[in-house]
């Protein structure tokens, strides 16, 4: 008689064989995985291997692979050889998380952050749905329609080379649909009581913008004072003469101002020009550079334009891992010309972007097209932005109506005052 542990052992050897055609399409996803890197990556010989070597060293051991897991190791160890971030392999079941996170015209009206493991609401668009409902920063989102978040959170953690931009964008993607419809959204409230709202889902905050042929993105960009600090946000550098001209309006107001914070916690990047001409309103020096892009064939040296006038006082400019691309092109060069001072926590590490592209076997294949080093030396691609001063939100602190990387960046501000 067989013991039920022989009988999970045969199930799993059942589950792990592999048909014909399931062999065929690893072998597929192996050969695109290695195509791309050897067309793509920045160096004509990636991570300075003889590329078709690592071929025919791998080859043999795609064709052995007995199950997708191995599979997928394999191409994994191939992918290490690189010594490179953002190269990665995702499960199937992941990827349709990650790899087609389209996400629908219409929003909630409130943005979230994972901190500790749980979806918790950081602030809300003013006159949308979340607000007419009473929603308020620090609750915590449970369920999103028929998605258990705490699940889904989990799944996609269970990839460590996922990255928080990414696992953000799946949860932002869970609570987006259709403009007009209603999405059904459980939270639990400041006093962990649960409530489930119906929420109707507008449009999302911002004008649209289109740049390339990329899709339609919608940019917004707000500008206040705190004290006599001024203050910006905004979501993503596009929208060019309207997020440039609102800035040196913004910078031009405030020649006064005991300080500038140059809010980019959760701006995924954009046009990267824009990072050169804003630095242009905050340094007064000629032949200043952020940093430069490096591609396969040519590299791109990010030159500041200083600005007559520019703004002269203390920066502070506040990250958190959602801050990517441009976001930290323009934070770790301001940080390596000592012009600026970082709150919050380490950025996305993805100063240039990655993509992600669906294998044969349907699986996910990571990788980035080019190289990024700051002024300072440092590769932010996988590195990405240290903060000067590690400040984190706290779901305590939002239920407190508080945001803990401002108050931090204006007490470092004031400390900056000199007596008159």
């Amino acid at each position: 008689m067989r013991t039920f542990a022989g009988l999970l052992l045969a199930a799993a050897a059942a589950y792990a064989q592999l048909t014909a055609e399931q062999k065929q399409l690893n072998i597929q996803s192996f050969e695109k995985v290695w195509t791309i890197i050897r067309d793509k990556h920045w160096e004509k010989n990636p991570g300075g291997l003889d590329w078709q070597a690592i071929h025919a060293e791998y080859r043999p051991k795609i064709e052995r692979a007995a199950s997708t897991e191995q599979a997928r190791q394999v191409m994994r160890d191939m992918l290490a050889r690189l010594h490179e971030t953002h190269f990665a392999i995702f499960p199937g079941n992941v990827y349709e998380d990650v790899g087609e996170t389209v996400m629908g015209g219409g929003s909630p009206g409130f943005d979230t952050r994972v901190l500790d493991g749980q979806v918790v609401v950081t602030s809300i668009d003013p006159g949308s749905s979340a607000e007419r409902s009473g929603v308020h920063t620090g609750w915590i989102v449970t369920r999103a329609g028929d998605k258990e978040l705490a699940r889904l959170i989990q799944k996609l953690k269970s990839v460590p080379e996922l990255h928080e931009l990414t696992l953000e964008r799946a949860i932002e993607a869970a609570l987006s649909g259709p403009e007009g419809g209603d999405l059904e959204i459980t939270f639990l409230d400041g006093a962990n009581q649960t409530r489930t709202l119906n929420l109707r889902l507008g449009p999302p905050r911002g004008a649209p913008s289109r740049f390339g042929n990329l899709p339609v993105e919608y940019v917004w960009f707000e500008s206040r004072k705190i004290g006599n600090i001024g203050y910006v946000r905004f979501n993503m550098f596009l929208d060019l003469a309207r997020v440039m001209g609102e800035f040196g309006k913004a910078v031009t107001d405030c020649k006064g101002c005991d300080g500038f914070i140059i809010d980019l916690r959760g701006n995924p990047g954009g046009i990267g020009g824009m990072a050169m001409g804003m630095a242009g309103f905050l340094v007064d020096k000629p032949d200043e550079k952020l940093g430069t892009m490096y591609m396969r064939d040519n590299s791109l040296k990010f030159v500041i334009n200083p600005r007559a006038g520019a703004f002269g006082g203390p920066v502070a400019v506040l990250v958190d891992g959602c801050s990517a691309s441009t976001s930290e092109i323009f934070a770790g060069g301001l940080q390596d010309l000592a012009r600026a001072r970082i709150f919050g926590t380490k950025t996305a590490a993805a100063a240039l972007p990655s993509v992600i592209e669906k294998l044969p076997n349907g699986d996910g294949f990571q990788y980035a097209i080019a190289s990024y080093i700051s002024e300072g030396g440092k590769a932010l691609e996988g590195n990405g932005v240290r903060p000067d001063e590690t400040v984190e939100l706290t779901r305590a602190a939002l239920l407190q109506g508080r945001d803990p990387v401002i108050d931090a960046a204006v007490e470092w501000i004031r400390k900056q005052r000199t007596p008159k």
